[in-house]
């Protein structure tokens, strides 16, 4: 193969009747001009040959009968039940309505009563002087849901206290049987739902305004990939089943419904999904291997350490891993498909340009794709870790200190093998679809187009490589 390009964008060729769109190259106006010609504005076409949709077919149908088999076996029938400890999440709510807020003094409703002698130079000193001195607000309390609805309680707001309450404000109230009856409602959150269904209502507006079909089938394919994890990945972990096989199997299946949902059942889709498999096991491989060297125990805040102490039968090192295939299968997919779809249409471009010359003008592309994905990644998880970096910092560690510390080295790992799967789904999905998209056998038309630019390039000159249907001929997409 020559190492000489095509220019990518040819200069527009002489003007052609409307018997001459047949793209075949020859500039005669044959009758069988506007029957070859094929359009891109329907989309790149998917290969023709029957052969590699049986290959394809070959590998995938049974992947995807093991991915059924797999969710059948370890369907959960829900999470498993058990008494509610009262502590962070594990606690009954309810809704409640703030009717009245009132000031009073601090040093009349604080149990103490007293006057603080410590250090007010320090922040427990300091917020101790606040609750003797200072002006609290008490505010009454209305329960909206539960069979203690209309019940009202009193809650007192200390002044250096991060949340301040309302009048009319919606809050969430944990309820504790067990408490004294004017203990047993204590204000925990407020309530979000009603701002947080408003953006995710603008959200899907604009998907859909942008998308169109697209954009329909892609909250589809989310809200799916929702129900797979809730009443799959989820419960099949609280049952105790392994966190590792119930995440492979759960990606796979949330892999194939979306793409395949949002993209349509074609080869070009079917690379994908298969660059992204590989991808996902590389990562699955150096996940389990790099988290056990790093005797990460995935037990480093209250959350897990709550999980570990109701069922203490999860594998947290596990659900670790787990958590870091789910993660990257987002980014994947996006990478997965871009790059398919820029082979795709370097090839329609043009069809002559072998798999190593779609190849290296694929893995430009991707280049491009990959220091900006890195990127993402890293600047994601240092935003979500923010705080606990700044703690730190204010302890002046060294970084060495901080990176060894579990919490952080957590992080580091996950970000680190997450970046080396999509780093390696670059080069191994456009080595998929060259390969796959220049083994496709022409159409008459394509091999017509093909030989004119063979022959352009002998003679030094840039042909005519426009579709059929922007000379003035009616241009026909390749049949998938």
């Amino acid at each position: 193969m020559t190492s000489t390009q095509p220019p990518p964008y040819p200069p527009p060729g002489p003007p052609h009747g409307s018997g001459s769109g047949a793209g075949t190259g020859n500039g005669q106006g044959n009758g069988h001009g506007h029957g070859h010609g094929h359009s891109h504005g329907h989309g790149p076409a998917a290969p023709v040959s029957r052969h590699l949709r049986r290959v394809i077919a070959a590998i995938l149908i049974p992947f995807a009968a093991a991915v059924l088999i797999g969710l059948a076996v370890l369907w959960p029938g829900g999470a498993p039940a058990h008494e509610r400890t009262g502590v962070g999440f594990d606690r009954q709510t309810q809704h409640a309505t703030v009717t009245k807020v009132v000031e009073v003094s601090c040093q009349s409703v604080n149990a103490s009563g007293g006057v603080p002698t410590g250090d007010t130079s320090t922040a427990e000193g300091s917020s101790a002087q606040q609750q003797a001195d200072g002006t609290c607000e008490k505010a009454t309390i209305r329960v909206d849901t539960g069979n203690d609805k209309d019940r009202t309680f009193n809650e007192i707001v200390q002044p250096d206290q991060s949340r301040q309450l309302s009048e009319g404000q919606a809050v969430v109230v944990a309820y504790e049987p067990s408490a004294p009856e004017d203990l047993q409602y204590s204000v925990t959150d407020v309530n979000r739902r009603f701002p947080m269904a408003l953006l995710a209502g603008i959200f899907a507006l604009a998907v859909v305004a942008v998308g169109r079909l697209r954009g329909v089938m892609a909250l589809v394919a989310l809200a799916i990939s929702f129900l797979v994890l809730n009443f799959f990945i989820l419960p099949a972990i609280l049952q105790g089943s392994n966190p590792l096989v119930v995440a492979v199997i759960g990606a796979s299946a949330i892999m194939l419904i979306a793409l395949y949902l949002c993209h349509g059942l074609s080869a070009r889709t079917s690379v994908a999904v298969l660059g992204t498999l590989i991808s996902l096991l590389l990562i699955g491989v150096l996940g389990s291997v790099f988290i056990d060297w790093a005797a990460l125990t995935g037990n480093t805040d209250d959350n897990t350490g709550l999980i570990h102490g109701l069922y203490p039968q999860i594998d947290m090192s596990g659900l670790l891993l787990a958590g870091v295939i789910i993660g990257s299968l987002g980014v994947l997919d996006d990478v997965t498909v871009t790059q398919t779809s820029a082979v795709w249409e370097l090839h329609e471009a043009n069809p002559s340009t072998g798999w190593r010359g779609l190849y290296r003008a694929g893995i430009r592309i991707g280049r491009d794709h990959i220091a900006s994905v890195v990127n993402t990644l890293v600047l994601a998880y240092a935003g979500a870790a923010l705080p606990l970096l700044l703690l730190f910092s204010i302890a002046q560690s060294s970084v060495g200190t901080v990176a060894n510390s579990e919490l952080v080295a957590e992080e580091i790992v996950r970000t680190l093998i997450g970046s080396i799967g999509l780093v390696a789904s670059v080069p191994v999905t456009t080595a998929l679809a060259a390969l796959v998209v220049s083994a496709d056998r022409p159409t008459a038309s394509t091999t017509a187009q093909g030989q004119t630019l063979a022959q352009a390039q002998g003679h030094g000159q840039a042909p005519d490589v426009r579709p059929a249907a922007g000379r003035g001929g009616r241009g026909r997409r390749r049949k998938r």
